[in-house]
């Protein structure tokens, strides 16, 4: 049940939402204005594309598919199982998020959509660090799932069901936390451009000190 994992983990949602918001803000906001941390548009824009749109135009919105499938890639190479279980070595899958988003700014800021690649990549990783665990499945880096699920448990409580109050604060949280990333990414991007992404790229080298430091201390071994 929910209710028997650790606060942390709702703490960690909020801030991964966070992160995704932020920068799928400034992809929006951006250069071709492209969605990074979720799917769905790029590839109905790139079925889209292939009818009447310039070659290079399909290959960017390929590339930002295939960026992102990478990053999950890389996420089950690092991560085994997928039940959520503290030693897991989700502080260098955070870490690699990190530095993908630096890598990110440094292309952008160059004015190449290959920032987007990196992007959508550190998404990829970041979302599939999200995992299955006491009958929820929890994902940071888009929203659709999260309404679709807080939707049936308003639904099954209508009819008489029991209305699991931490599942539905978990997911709250992790949709204001999209928004509020959504809303610093904007504000912040008009005043420093892409360099805001080094918001982002911070939090994920402090989670990630500070999950490594927080796993030691309470179970050394890592699997």
């Amino acid at each position: 049940m929910i209710s028997r994992l650790p606060k942390w983990i709702e703490y960690g949602a909020f801030i991964l939402a966070f992160i995704a918001g932020f920068i799928n803000a400034i992809g929006l906001i951006s250069l071709d204005h492209q969605a990074i941390s979720h799917l769905s548009g790029t590839v109905t824009l790139l079925g889209a594309s292939l009818l009447d749109a310039p070659f290079k135009t399909s290959a960017n919105l390929a590339g930002v598919l295939v960026a992102f499938l990478f990053g999950a890639s890389l996420s089950g190479v690092l991560l085994h199982s997928s039940r959520l279980k503290l030693g897991r070595h989700y502080g260098l899958a955070l870490t690699i998020e990190g530095g993908l988003i630096l890598l990110a700014i440094y292309l952008f800021s160059g004015g190449s959509y290959y920032g987007c690649y990196a992007a959508s990549a550190a998404c990829g990783l970041q979302n599939a660090l999200a995992t299955k665990y006491s009958g929820a499945i929890v994902r940071t880096t888009h929203m659709t799932g999260i309404f679709t699920d807080l939707g049936i448990m308003l639904g099954s409580a209508l009819r008489g069901e029991p209305f699991d109050k931490r599942k539905a604060i978990l997911f709250l949280l992790i949709i204001t936390g999209f928004l509020c990333g959504g809303v610093s990414g904007t504000y912040l991007f008009n005043i420093y451009l892409f360099d805001a992404l080094f918001i982002p790229a911070v939090i994920c080298f402090v989670l990630a000190l500070v999950y490594t430091l927080y796993s030691k201390r309470h179970q050394p071994v890592a699997i």
